[in-house]
């Protein structure tokens, strides 16, 4: 029970907190400390009405408690409520919900990528330190530093607990979002529960932004890309689109998905993550429309200019029949790192019958796999041939 309030609410309490306070580690310490507090009483004396207010009030008078004990910091005292708040004073209806603020301070672009990740998951998911280096598959003591130097930054240069002003948020938004997806793709390549967690921190940022059809749009494109993921691998073999079984796929989810994207083009989405929303959806269908497909693709490379995007729009062409149409867009792409580049260029090449450049293409791809799947599905490609 307790783990279920904790994952709903350690977000919003935090958030609340850190406005109150004004400070990460002492929010952090109030708020866990009444996390604990509810395990120690709530099994005998139940879950309250209102958990979130109960947590809140519990961890605001625990702060202010701490804050007296500190002699340094008597100072601070007339910035605070001179007697305990009660649940009468601070309930649900009068707690202002601060997550969105949170978010964008933890997404501030003065901090460094890999802070913003790591302090997204920790104040507004609840994830452990520890949690999130394995899922990133670094030390703890790697993680501990990342998360006290971007709380030191966000201390030292006022980075401010807000949202953006207007002409911001644009901006603002697309970094928070950039965040959200990079948290979900690291799960995607199986940390699954990183790939939810991204999913929960998305329905977070919809639903306290209602109104953005890129927040809408991203939501959307995780939910239907998880509702595959039991088919994407059979043991360690990766899974291509066309040989997954689709029984494997999680319907609901995919419908869900799919509603959320109406609701993004309802409000005149026409952004990178609302098209590639769309394409997911697409690639669910029965029958999938790949010169449909195709065309999103190329909408999507006129807004983002990715070369890796082109990429996929060659691989669509190649899907609606024209291989050799394709293989032309490919060989025009400076991608000679990247993996899925000779992959592709393999696969093009072996669908025309030119065998040995489909080696030579495979073959570099295979100097380019870090993970077994990959290795495992290009050396099966290779063997074939």
């Amino acid at each position: 029970m307790l783990e279920e309030v904790f994952r709903d609410e350690w977000g919003r309490v935090l958030a609340s907190l850190v406005g109150f306070l004004g400070d990460f580690d002492k929010a952090e310490e109030a708020a866990q400390e009444a996390f604990a507090i509810a395990a120690e009483r709530w099994p005998a004396s139940g879950r309250p009405a209102n958990p979130g207010a109960w947590l809140v009030t519990t961890a605001r008078n625990r702060a202010i408690d701490q804050i007296r004990r500190e002699r340094t910091l008597a100072g601070k005292l007339h910035l605070l409520p001179a007697t305990e708040v009660t649940m009468e004073e601070l309930d649900d209806t009068v707690i202002k919900d601060e997550r969105l603020e949170l978010i964008f301070t933890c997404c501030h672009p003065a901090l460094p990528l890999d802070g913003q990740v790591a302090l997204t998951l920790r104040a507004l998911g609840g994830l452990e330190t520890a949690e999130i280096a394995r899922a990133f598959l670094v030390s703890e003591e790697t993680m501990k530093r990342r998360l006290s130097r971007a709380k030191a930054k966000i201390k030292a240069t006022g980075i401010p607990f807000a949202v953006p002003a207007a002409h911001l948020l644009p901006d603002r938004l697309d970094a928070v979002l950039a965040v959200i997806y990079l948290i979900y793709n690291e799960g995607y390549s199986g940390r699954v529960d990183l790939a939810a967690e991204a999913i929960r921190l998305g329905r977070v940022l919809a639903a306290l932004m209602p109104d953005e059809a890129e927040a809408h749009g991203l939501l959307a494109l995780m939910m239907i890309h998880h509702a595959r993921r039991r088919a994407r691998f059979t043991g360690e073999d990766l899974v291509l689109l066309d040989d997954q079984d689709r029984s494997l796929w999680d319907g609901s989810q995919i419908a869900a998905g799919r509603t959320v994207l109406d609701r993004a083009i309802a409000l005149g989405g026409r952004g990178a993550y609302v098209i590639q929303a769309a394409i997911a959806s697409l690639q669910t269908a029965e029958q999938i429309d790949w010169p449909q497909v195709a065309e999103l693709y190329r909408r999507l490379a006129e807004l983002t200019g990715s070369a890796v995007v082109e990429l996929n729009r060659a691989a669509a062409l190649a899907q609606a029949g024209d291989p050799v149409a394709a293989l032309a867009a490919v060989d025009g792409l400076d991608l000679d790192g990247y993996l899925y580049y000779h992959s592709t260029r393999g696969e093009l090449l072996r669908r025309l019958g030119r065998d040995d450049e489909a080696r030579a293409a495979y073959r570099r791809a295979l100097e380019l796999a870090a993970s077994t799947p990959e290795r495992r599905f290009l050396t099966r490609r290779l063997e074939e041939l």
